[in-house]
């Protein structure tokens, strides 16, 4: 891990700063305004000092970007750095990130305060005692306190450590990061020995959970994409897979100005196909209804001159293996085509069955993930216990029924203060 400062007149030329010397992945930690000082400090300008952060390892490993990992890292920034624009929104989420740590970093604190009056005390009596001893046993017995005071001082320090990264994980735990992820990440974070203070520690915890979620992937058109790009969205029943359509729809189409029609094969759940020919009614895209992947053949060649043609799929048990093969069977169909799936999952769902839903769809097509419902839990450790179960990269989260609002890319700075306990998270007036 690598933490440096970087002072300019501007939070945004001290972010460039960062960003030049720290690599593309560096993450902002913490953003201060350093008024000036002394005599003369009415004739000098106000700084501000950026702290930042990145993994040795991920700068070590990482590789030059291409054209189009640097459009969409540059709107990964706009999402994940609002700072850029809004530097009052900024040094909120800061001020309440750095205020959940010094809390935690107090209850440390304390203790250790009270082991230190308890050694004071003992090293007292010590000394009474040693003025009424000779001078070859006051010697020898300095000689002894000493080496016991150096003991002792060892012992509080491995203590201090200790209880620090118990407090932690029992932090992560309650907000359902599994026990085995919690203490991975405190092994790799302890593991190279440099830290040197609590404060240091939680800052490294908040930034390897970030570097953990990884790098978003939303809806763009990469090298070598062909028109249409079909985009799948699989999942489970009721995770909210019609809704997630309608509210990419809206900002496909009101936001990037693409030209988008919807498919829907889901035919078996009541409703659903007025269900979203309501949305796409409101925003005068065409619907077709895909009965069977033989249908495909007569409804693509209707849309060869779209952007995005958004495939909406019947919900699939994980238990049901016939379905499964159903599915297959419309990704058949679209061979030749460029296909981006999306695997949506609740994030109200328990971790066991998150985890054979996600083993279902692993051995059907390779997919990114979408958590939704993120306003209906306070603990949302399953988002990196999946991720880093599956490897497979977060992109979207949503949070409620508004449409189009209620949905962004996941901002892992977000998630990272969820999980150690800090902010309101998504959907609840952030």
């Amino acid at each position: 891990m690598i933490i440096k400062k970087f002072q300019a007149n501007s939070e945004t030329e001290a972010i460039m700063m960062a960003k030049d010397d720290l690599g593309k992945d560096a993450i902002v930690m913490n953003i201060k305004t350093m008024k000036p000082k002394g005599l003369f400090k009415f004739f000098r300008k106000t700084k501000v000092e950026v702290t930042a952060a990145v993994d040795e390892v991920r700068t070590a490993e990482q590789k030059p970007e291409s054209k189009a990992t640097s459009q969409i890292n540059a709107q990964i920034d706009e999402k994940l750095h609002p700072e850029m624009k809004q530097e009052s929104e900024s040094a909120k989420e800061s001020k309440e990130i750095e205020e959940k740590l010094n809390n935690l970093a107090m209850l440390i604190e304390q203790q250790m305060e009270s082991q230190k009056k308890e050694r004071q005390s003992a090293e007292g009596k010590t000394a009474d005692s040693e003025e009424k001893t000779g001078d070859k046993e006051k010697a020898a017995s300095e000689k002894k306190e000493t080496a016991d005071k150096e003991q002792e001082e060892e012992a509080e320090k491995n203590s201090l450590k200790n209880k620090s990264i118990d407090l932690i994980i029992e932090q992560l735990t309650n907000n359902e990061v599994t026990l085995t992820y919690a203490k991975q990440i405190m092994d790799e974070i302890t593991h190279s020995g440099n830290i040197r203070t609590l404060d240091e520690m939680l800052s490294c915890v908040y930034q390897k959970i970030i570097l953990k979620l990884g790098e978003m992937k939303p809806i763009s058109f990469e090298k070598g994409d062909k028109k249409p790009k079909v985009i799948f969205f699989v999942g489970p029943t009721g995770v909210g897979k019609t809704t997630t359509i309608a509210k990419l729809s809206s900002k496909l189409l009101l936001e990037e100005k693409k030209k988008i029609a919807i498919l829907t094969s889901d035919t078996y759940r009541i409703a659903a196909v007025e269900q979203i020919k309501t949305y796409a009614n409101i925003l005068s895209i065409p619907v077709e209804v895909v009965y069977e992947a033989g249908d495909l053949k007569e409804i693509l060649p209707k849309y060869k001159e779209y952007d995005y043609l958004l495939m909406d799929t019947a919900g699939r048990s994980h238990k049901n293996k016939e379905q499964a093969d159903d599915l297959k069977k419309i990704f058949d169909a679209f061979a030749g085509y460029s296909i981006l799936t999306y695997l949506v999952l609740s994030a109200t769902t328990k971790y066991n069955d998150l985890k054979k839903i996600t083993s279902l769809y692993a051995d059907i097509t390779d997919y990114n993930l979408i958590f939704t419902k993120l306003d209906e839990t306070d603990a949302i450790g399953n988002i990196l216990n999946i991720k880093l179960d599956t490897d497979r990269p977060l992109s979207y989260v949503s949070y409620g029924q508004n449409v189009p609002d209620d949905i962004e890319v996941m901002n892992p700075q977000i998630i990272a203060k969820q999980v150690l306990g800090g902010g309101d998270g998504y959907g609840s007036g952030r």
